[in-house]
């Protein structure tokens, strides 16, 4: 972890001044309002007190598994408050408790009545009393329709707010930048208000409005995208092939899929040698690998019929949102699942779920953003009232696929199986919803800080709820992994994803409508916008994911820090122009993010 603490302290050098890092849990107090707890401000104690304090918000957990670690998410933060003063109270009145269920992650040193001055006394006892006053605050401030994930979603937010508006200010690729993940990962109440200097573009976006919206209605069916396959293969009673495709190529594939089980397998490999059936062939490998379908009774030729009946619905000409990305979000679940950390916590049902949800997650993506959809009135957005549109459409169709010949995989699950399943793999689906970024973040840090302060400072999975919530954000990290991969893969993701953009963008520009954020060509600075998206987005998701499974996660932190240096290194060093020209149509430089949208 001491090596990607350095991540945000480099920053973005020619969007901002060295003195503004970027967006970080670890450098804000932890306060939940305006004033902090004591033991969150106070940088230093008497032995006494901190011994008192070994587990507080500015301890999350025993030194010696995670070094210092600041506890921010609100919850966890007033039960690490309470902890302190329990033990406070503990050395203060030399009362000796038999049970140890509210013993600290590591045995604290005895402290005792005896073994204080007047002085320290003293100072341990108004200590404690301001904590609890602290706690007390807190809670009287806490409003009833508020959860306790809204309580820390909230807050990520502001934080990241002054973080994105600090770096809007600096340059025209910072304002550019920032406007990009305001608009992507932030939910449209919560929505950053930036400055934008194209205000002759928003008068043509109204000049068009009527026009586009006239282009765009059109008739609402059930579920579209769904169609009916002239070469859907009739593989019933048929032998399956090794990989589940038939390729000239069997011992190459055969190769390549030899690192299924490794972080980093070369997907565009794997499409290469399977007669472009990536997900097909990675699917069944991840199958027979984990003995699904034994397990489950799925019969092989109804889930290879299945599987290349929904590689079909993904789109060839899409670049980024295509079946090479479905099968590598589905190989990255499997490799997480497999975590040691995490061994044996999930069941076979959740973890043929994940992996279910990961192969349909982008089903029939048209290669533009929701926002797209809702600006330009299409029929998905209409059916699915601008919420979560292509999510939810992801879901329709990898659902309907289902019941299409010879395609019901689960066919010999039970009624309850079944309804279980659909109702995982929809959490699951809908958190690849990017605006959801946010409150899966907090979610998860709120999660992972309040087992630290809790009980033996040990994470149990033990409820189907922990366990989902863990899977929705496991999904999440899944979809955000480009940059956690060998560069080599991450630059190939990196210029697909960024051709998809453009391609969004000249349809934008067609229309007259305003163009999106990153979506540019003419003005798009790639490796900028890289180290943007890792510093505000993507670490601040993997830094609290590998707290979740330390240590099983660092290689993958070392490879994000490694590749963020690279693109750091790919920025001219000479400063950015002034943010306002004289000309308020005048073009912005910057680029886009790699990431899903």
């Amino acid at each position: 972890m001491q090596r990607m603490a350095r991540l945000r302290a480099a920053a973005l050098q020619t969007s901002r001044p060295p003195q503004a890092p970027g967006w970080s849990f670890t450098q804000t107090s932890g306060v939940t309002g305006s004033a902090a707890s004591p033991s969150c401000t106070a940088p230093t104690r008497t032995t006494s007190s901190l011994k008192s304090r070994e587990v507080s918000r500015n301890s999350s957990i025993v030194g010696e598994l995670h070094g210092e670690d600041l506890i921010v998410t609100p919850f966890a933060q007033v039960l690490a408050s309470l902890r302190t003063v329990r033990n406070n109270f503990t050395s203060l009145t030399n009362v000796q408790c038999s049970s140890n269920k509210r013993s600290p992650a590591t045995p604290l040193s005895p402290v005792t009545r005896v073994s204080l001055s007047d002085e320290a006394y003293q100072k341990l006892a108004v200590e404690t009393m301001e904590e609890l006053d602290w706690c007390l605050d807190q809670l009287e401030t806490i409003q009833t329709y508020r959860s306790v994930s809204d309580m820390a979603s909230n807050k990520f937010k502001r934080m990241l707010n002054r973080e994105l508006t600090h770096l809007s200010e600096m340059s025209r690729s910072g304002n550019q930048v920032s406007e990009f993940i305001s608009n992507t990962f932030l939910e449209k109440q919560n929505e950053l208000e930036v400055p934008c200097p194209v205000a002759k573009t928003r008068e043509r976006k109204k000049r068009h409005h009527h026009q586009t919206q006239q282009e765009d209605q059109g008739t609402m069916t059930q579920i579209s995208g769904v169609r009916k396959l002239s070469h859907t293969p009739g593989l019933q009673g048929c032998s399956v092939s090794r990989f589940g495709v038939k390729t000239d190529q069997e011992d190459l594939l055969s190769k390549d899929l030899e690192n299924i089980n490794k972080w980093g397998l070369n997907i565009f490999k794997v499409a290469e040698h399977s007669q472009n059936r990536p997900l097909t062939s990675t699917m069944y490998a991840i199958f027979q690998e984990r003995d699904l379908m034994k397990t489950f009774r799925i019969p092989a030729d109804t889930f290879v019929t299945f599987m290349l009946t929904l590689e079909a619905h993904y789109h060839s000409d899409v670049e980024y949102h295509n079946s090479l990305h479905a099968a590598d979000v589905a190989q990255s679940m499997h490799i997480l699942m497999s975590t040691p950390a995490l061994d044996a916590v999930f069941t076979d049902l959740e973890i043929l779920a994940a992996i279910f949800a990961a192969a349909i997650h982008d089903v029939d993506h048209p290669g533009v953003s929701n926002q797209f959809l809702i600006n330009t009135n299409s029929e998905l957005a209409l059916m699915y009232n601008d919420e979560s549109v292509l999510e939810n459409h992801h879901l329709a169709v990898g659902f309907k696929l289902l019941q299409e010949d010879n395609c019901d995989i689960f066919q010999n699950l039970t009624k309850k199986q079944r309804q279980s399943l659909r109702s995982m793999v929809i959490d699951m689906v809908l958190a690849t919803d990017m605006t959801k970024h946010m409150s899966l973040l907090a979610d998860l840090k709120t999660m992972v800080e309040t087992k630290k302060v809790t009980s033996s400072g040990v994470l149990m999975l033990d409820n189907s709820t922990d366990r989902i919530q863990v899977l929705r954000n496991m999904v999440h990290c899944a979809d955000l992994s480009n940059p956690t991969k060998p560069l080599e893969l991450y630059r190939q993701w990196t210029d697909r994803i960024m051709n998809e953009l453009f391609h969004q963008g000249d349809r934008e520009r067609e229309r007259g409508i305003e163009i999106s954020p990153m979506c540019d060509k003419h003005t798009a600075s790639v490796a900028k916008s890289q180290v943007g998206f890792i510093d505000y987005i993507v670490h601040p998701l993997w830094e609290t994911w590998a707290d979740l499974v330390h240590p099983d996660a660092q290689d993958i932190l070392d490879t994000l820090e490694d590749n963020r240096n690279w693109y750091q290194s790919r920025i001219p060093q000479s400063p950015s122009p002034p943010f306002y020209s004289g000309d308020a149509e005048g073009d912005l430089e910057g680029g886009g993010p790699q990431v899903p949208v």
